[in-house]
């Protein structure tokens, strides 16, 4: 019997011991965590998460100072509210909801956040400790996915994990994590011969590349723990209907997997929560 790795459970424990953290902590230092999410332009996704994101404030008590640039808003525009954020005691975590629009650096953004501040862990600063070892922001889809793992007692130790994607944001945090877990690692991606062969090696498989359903039963070990990050909306062509599928073909492989992460309702949710966790760190930290 294939067990299902349930984010939307995890997030909804964890929210409510956050919940609860945050009401002892804003009476003792008279106000609350704070959070800034940037977001540009009308992308729809883009909108979606962040009002998601801002309800989730809300939620469990975190003052949103969130703000919304129109699509043409200028590098200078951004990087004088990021400087006035870093400044603003009230606020303990900066986001910048990628993508940007073409026009804008997005690396030169991320930088110029303070790093203790960093919700998103992707500041070099932060990506360093995450390499040293050290405590630090961690990026937070990675670090949902290791807290997923832990609450079901899935330890990595020992294991061999492959991670299918080498993006700065998912493939090579995890792969660090994974590692610092003691398990043995391989990063594959587009340029990987024979990605089937090296799949099947894994007793733990992370898939985060943004490919519909790209693996298949057949690459997947018997067994194995399938770590789905991928997030896909595809498009019926007879309805017109669309809906969310992973980078994993879910149903083929839930009949040969140990374990599996749904999509949606697997890493998605965790991915916010840990956004939440990351600015309560924060504010612990700076106070």
């Amino acid at each position: 019997m294939t067990g299902i790795l349930d984010g939307k459970a995890l997030a909804a424990k964890i929210q409510a011991e956050l919940t609860d953290e945050v009401e002892s902590l804003s009476d003792r230092h008279r106000r609350p965590p704070g959070l800034a999410v940037l977001m540009v332009g009308d992308n729809p996704a883009s909108a979606a998460y962040v009002r998601n994101k801002e309800q989730a404030c809300a939620r469990v008590g975190i003052a949103s100072f969130g703000k919304h640039f129109p699509a043409d808003a200028t590098q200078a525009d951004l990087e004088q509210t990021i400087q006035s954020l870093n400044e603003d005691d009230r606020v303990d975590g900066i986001l910048v909801q990628l993508p940007l629009p073409d026009h804008l650096d997005a690396v030169a953004l991320l930088n110029q956040i303070n790093p203790d501040k960093d919700a998103d862990g992707l500041h070099p600063v932060n990506l360093g400790r995450l390499m040293r070892g050290e405590p630090g922001l961690q990026s937070c889809t990675p670090a949902g996915s290791m807290r997923l793992l832990q609450e079901h007692g899935i330890s990595a130790k020992g294991k061999q994990a492959v991670v299918v994607g080498r993006s700065i944001l998912v493939g090579k945090p995890i792969a660090l994590m994974l590692l610092a877990e003691d398990a043995t690692v391989t990063i594959a991606h587009s340029r990987t011969p024979d990605l089937s062969a090296v799949t099947r090696s894994a007793d733990i498989l992370v898939a985060a590349v943004g490919r519909p359903n790209l693996i298949t039963p057949e690459m997947v070990k018997p067994g194995a723990v399938v770590v789905d990050v991928g997030i896909n909306r595809v498009t019926h062509e007879a309805t017109g209907k669309s809906r969310l599928v992973g980078d994993v073909d879910y149903e083929a492989v839930k009949a040969v997997a140990g374990w599996i992460t749904p999509v949606p309702g697997g890493i998605g949710p965790m991915t916010v929560t840990m956004l939440l966790h990351n600015t309560v760190w924060s504010y612990r930290q700076r106070l």
